[in-house]
């Protein structure tokens, strides 16, 4: 299984702020679409990095009350692991896992923007996938007799 799967089924909203927005703003954000993390995008649409709720924390621990100020440019994670839509689901929890995150950018060939996953897509998908092959085995043990 691929992560064009999970877009297929999740869609390819992308929820994104601008660099200039500010912590208080991006956390009203998080907060109202139930997500935990954004994109942070230029004009054309670029996207320049991520902010997530951890980011958040961290950035409130360094700099107290001031944070709530600060632009998404200060805090952001610009050095993104992305995958592509052909990705296998099992390739991409190997990344998260190994660089601690919870969110990857799926960027296609001309490096347009495709969506993004979380690791609760990736975990949902397994087990849709490990409840489906159990139930098919059953059938299949039920009418081959």
């Amino acid at each position: 299984m691929t992560i064009a799967r999970i877009l297929k089924g999740k869609g390819t909203r992308v929820v994104s702020v601008g660099a200039e927005d500010e912590v208080g703003v991006i956390a009203r954000t998080l907060s109202e679409a139930r997500i935990g993390a954004v994109l942070v995008r230029d004009g054309a649409g670029d996207v320049l990095g991520i902010v997530s709720e951890r980011d958040i924390v961290r950035c409130i621990a360094a700099h107290g009350t001031d944070a709530i100020t600060m632009p998404a440019r200060l805090l952001m994670t610009r050095a993104l692991q992305t995958v592509t839509p052909r990705t296998k689901i099992n390739e991409a929890l190997s990344v998260m896992t190994d660089r601690r995150i919870r969110h990857l950018p799926v960027i296609e060939d001309d490096g347009s923007l495709a969506g993004l996953v979380s690791i609760g897509d990736l975990v949902k998908q397994r087990i849709d996938d490990a409840v489906h092959e159990a139930e098919e085995l059953r059938h299949y043990v039920e009418t081959a007799g």
